[in-house]
C-alpha cells in the first residue's frame, strides 16, 4: 500500500466517510462517498441516446428520433452526451460539489465518468473546455466546479484529453434554476465572451464540459462563440442530464 492509501485508511477510522445521498456510513463499496445501495441506483446512459442532448430512448428503436429534451434547441454543436440521468445519487453529488465545497466528491465523479463510454469516446484526445463562472460567482464558490469536472474526466479518459480555459463570463447573471427555456435563453444572451489568451485550432477537436443539461441553453451560447471563432468540431459533455 502506498502512504496516500495508509493516511485514507487511517482518516477513514477516525472520519468515516458519508454517503452524499441517504447521509449514512460508507464502509465499503466501489465509491468513497456512496454508499453500495445508493450507487446501485445511480441511472447510467447508455445507447440509444438523443445524439444533441444525450438523454436516452428509452425501449426499441433507432436513434434518430425526435428527443422532448432538446426539441426546441438549435444547437450550435455537434453532438450532446451525459454519463448519468440528473436524479438520486447523481443529484446528491453536482449538489455537494456546487453549493457545500464538497470537492471531495470529485473522486466518485470521476470514476462515474470512467464507467461512461460514450463520453470517454468524446473526451480522448479533446480539449475540454469548461463552462466558465463569472468571476464574482467564482470567488464565493472557491472554484468552477464544470473546470474540475473537465479535469476529472481528463484523467478519466486519458488519450491526450487536456483542459483548456478558453471561455470566460462576462455578464453576471442569475441563477438558471427557476427560469423557463425562453428566459433561459434571455438571461445568457451575450453572456460569454472568448478568453483573450485563447489560441483556436480549427483542426483540433473540442469537448464543451459542464456539470448538468438541463435545457442546453448555457452550452449553446457557450458553443456560438467557440463556433464563431473557428471550432468547427465541437461537441458536448456533461455529468448529468435532468
Amino acid at each position: 500500500m502506498s502512504l496516500g492509501q495508509i493516511l485514507r485508511g487511517l482518516g477513514d477510522v477516525v472520519f468515516p466517510p458519508i454517503c452524499a445521498h441517504c447521509r449514512g456510513l460508507v464502509q465499503e463499496g466501489a465509491y468513497r462517498h456512496l454508499c453500495p445501495g445508493c450507487a446501485r441506483q445511480l441511472d447510467f446512459v447508455r445507447p440509444p441516446h438523443c445524439r444533441t442532448c444525450g438523454h436516452p430512448f428509452y425501449g426499441a428503436g433507432e436513434g434518430g428520433r425526435s428527443c422532448p429534451h432538446c426539441a426546441a434547441l438549435v444547437p450550435a454543436f455537434r453532438t450532446g452526451c451525459t454519463a448519468v440521468l440528473y436524479r438520486g445519487p447523481a443529484r446528491a453529488l453536482v449538489l455537494e460539489l456546487k453549493y457545500h465545497g464538497g470537492r471531495h466528491v470529485l473522486r466518485d465523479m470521476e470514476a462515474i465518468f470512467r464507467r461512461s463510454p460514450s463520453v470517454l469516446a468524446r473526451a480522448r484526445g479533446a480539449v475540454l473546455v469548461p463552462v466558465p463562472l463569472h468571476p464574482r460567482k467564482e470567488r464565493e464558490r472557491g472554484y468552477n466546479q464544470s473546470a474540475l469536472l473537465a479535469s476529472a474526466l481528463a484523467r478519466a479518459a486519458g488519450g491526450g484529453a487536456r483542459v483548456a480555459a478558453l471561455l470566460r463570463r462576462v455578464t453576471d447573471t442569475p441563477t438558471q434554476t427557476s427560469f423557463d427555456r425562453r428566459a433561459r435563453r434571455h438571461n445568457l444572451k451575450n453572456a460569454f465572451a472568448l478568453d483573450r489568451r485563447a489560441g483556436l485550432n480549427p483542426a483540433l477537436h473540442y469537448l464543451l464540459v459542464d456539470d448538468v443539461f438541463t435545457t442546453g441553453s448555457t452550452l449553446n451560447s457557450c458553443a456560438r462563440v467557440l463556433r464563431q471563432a473557428g471550432c468547427l468540431k465541437l461537441d458536448v459533455a456533461t455529468f448529468g442530464h435532468g
